[in-house]
């Protein structure tokens, strides 16, 4: 992996020498993740101009299951009273004579940003911008086999769910028993707090679970990922509680199975974002559901559960083989519920077979 690293930092290094910065700080975690692997909570990367260094705010920990940072790296460990290891890197880069140091505005504090200022004087400050997460967009084939795991875990710890008995449970015991079932089957954790909504709050976006039991007759839809090594998935199903769905509940599942169907069927290489949130999209709003519709039907997923690309409507770019996202529309009826069906995929040249499916829990429409 250390080769890995070296060249993801060797193009972002060409990336800030082309836009005048002689150095750079990298300070959100995902980023400094995927240039320098496994590190303590806190650490910076320093891009600098004669060396790169890896400040953290002890020693890294030796965690079997998650690894340890780049050997080729050196890190510099700052005792408790070292203060921000941002502010230290920018000092060091001031003493490497570098003139310009890129950083990440977006996540840098006002505080911190100050507080490097006032440190390096005379280092000039320029914003990085978004350049680590648009590296991170394609994935390699060793991050798309994290990926792959995490989906299987999820999709074991959300078939074990529905094997066991579910009436009278309440969504937040749910949602904690499906947490510990990730953990079971060797997650990191989950990707992002999981969501099970019952009766009326089914095919809610992000419900957060609540003392509601579950009746019969209800939708119940669950949304869910795991975390492996770093990288998140995530996976979305509805069913039904009982023997009989109505009919009315027939219906909406159908369509809004037709506008995922759609959504996945438009993932290839060269495909427009927007292009692939329309087709999902035109199916719910031509059956009259367009109000009330959530602002993207899918995006991508890796270090971070909500990353580039954005499928939405006034999203702009184009699809890149190997780049995972979700497709996941939903349609929700106030006091009624609703229904959600979300997957991980990994956009594949058609030679290769279209579109990977890694979240293969079925899409029936099961009764519990």
């Amino acid at each position: 992996m250390s080769e890995v690293y070296a060249t993801r930092r060797a193009r972002l290094r060409a990336r800030c020498n082309a836009g005048g910065s002689q150095a750079a700080l990298i300070s959100c975690p995902a980023n400094v993740r995927y240039l320098a692997g496994p590190t303590p909570y806190g650490s910076v990367l320093l891009l600098g101009k004669t060396e790169d260094l890896l400040l953290c705010t002890g020693p890294p920990e030796d965690r079997a299951a998650e690894g340890r940072p780049d050997e080729a790296l050196r890190v510099q460990a700052l005792s408790g009273s070292a203060g921000d290891p941002a502010v230290a890197a920018a000092d060091l880069a001031e003493g490497q004579r570098a003139e310009s140091l890129a950083v990440e505005e977006h996540h840098l504090t006002v505080a911190r940003h100050r507080a490097i200022r006032s440190v390096a004087p005379r280092l000039r400050l320029a914003d990085l911008g978004g350049a680590v997460e648009q590296l991170r967009v394609v994935k390699d084939e060793e991050e798309i086999s994290c990926l792959r795991i995490g989906a299987e875990i999820a999709d074991q710890a959300l078939g074990e769910l529905l094997e066991s008995i579910l009436v009278g449970r309440t969504e937040r015991h749910l949602a904690l028993e499906l947490e510990r079932r990730l953990v079971d089957h060797g997650a990191d954790g989950p990707a992002f707090a999981t969501s099970v909504a019952t009766g009326p709050n089914a095919g809610r976006r992000a419900h957060r679970p609540t003392d509601r039991r579950v009746e019969e007759g209800d939708f119940l839809s669950v949304c869910l990922g795991a975390t492996y090594r770093g990288y998140r998935c995530e996976i979305g199903r509805t069913f039904v509680i009982g023997t009989s769905p109505a009919d009315w509940q027939i219906e909406l599942y159908d369509l809004v199975f037709a506008a995922q169907r759609a959504g996945r069927e438009a993932l290839a290489p060269g495909a427009a974002y927007r292009d692939v949130d329309r087709a999902a999209r035109q199916v719910l709003d031509s059956a009259g559901y367009g109000e009330g519709l959530p602002g993207l039907m899918g995006h991508g997923v890796g270090l971070e559960i909500d990353e580039d690309p954005q499928l939405a409507p006034s999203a702009m770019g184009k699809l890149d083989a190997c780049v995972p996202v979700t497709v996941e529309p939903g349609v929700h009826l106030p006091g009624r519920g609703g229904v959600r069906i979300d997957d991980t995929l990994v956009v594949r040249p058609e030679a290769d077979g279209g579109p990977e499916l890694l979240t293969i829990t079925t899409k029936e429409l099961l009764a519990l």
